[in-house]
């Protein structure tokens, strides 16, 4: 299943601005993260562990030019043999958002790294979902979940966020031109109101909770105090006799 109106999207002034922005800031993340085995979902387009040194790197999705092609909702990966999950606007644009981080919480090794790209509601993208005669295509026809909503998500199934950003503060505009004049808002929004960024970037951390053994209240009896007294050099010579 494809997402429809994504690839036009990807192709315009307003998809190169995103994905500039998301390409930059998980090759910053993803540079300093080791392992044996990493895993893209969706976005075949964009290589986003190129800057990786894990050594097999595998890009999965349910259409298009991918390494798997597979149902997102059933990951064909070993339950804790991945160690590197990349999710770019997968949640949003899908069905069943909460099955897909059940699996990607499956496939995780403990202290796996998650980095899930998403689409700001509280933002002036979010907002042009809520004006009248709204273009019902791509991105705007998503449902954007918010970064406390997503944490929630994630903290049920044992995930820590490590660290996250926003960016992208300028107006969707359709024409290039326009983004560049909304440019000097990146640098604005950053320092002002950084909650508000188009997109966002969350990076977290799968933890699994160690287990301590509960022995049973063993009785212990102690030992009479004579057999532990020491023996004298005088006892120890009538005993040879």
């Amino acid at each position: 299943m494809s997402i429809p109106g994504i690839d036009n999207w990807l192709d315009s002034p307003q998809g190169h601005y995103v994905m500039a922005w998301e390409q930059a800031r998980i090759d910053v993340m993803v540079a300093d993260l080791f392992g044996y085995n990493a895993l893209q979902l969706g976005l075949p387009k964009f290589d986003l562990l190129a800057q990786n040194r894990i050594p097999l790197r595998q890009l999965a999705g349910e259409s298009g030019a991918v390494d798997v092609l597979c149902d997102l909702r059933e990951l064909p990966f070993s339950a804790n043999s991945i160690d590197l999950v990349v999710m770019p606007h997968i949640l949003e644009f899908h069905d069943d958002p909460h099955q897909i981080l059940r699996e990607v919480e499956r496939v995780l090794i403990p202290d796996g790294q998650l980095l899930i790209t998403g689409f700001n509601p509280h933002s002036l993208w979010g907002l042009r979902r809520r004006l009248p005669n709204r273009p019902d295509a791509f991105p705007i026809n998503g449902n954007y979940i918010s970064v406390l909503r997503l944490k929630d998500w994630l903290q049920l199934l044992s995930f820590e966020v490590d660290r996250g950003n926003f960016g992208c503060y300028a107006p969707p505009c359709e024409q290039e031109r326009w983004l560049k004049r909304w440019h000097f808002m990146e640098a604005a929004g950053d320092r002002w109101w950084s909650f508000a960024g188009g997109v966002y970037l969350l990076r977290a951390v799968k933890r699994v909770r160690g287990m301590r053994l509960i022995l049973p209240p063993w009785s212990q009896e102690k030992l009479p105090r004579k057999a532990l007294a020491a023996l004298t050099q005088k006892e120890f010579k009538q005993r040879d006799q």
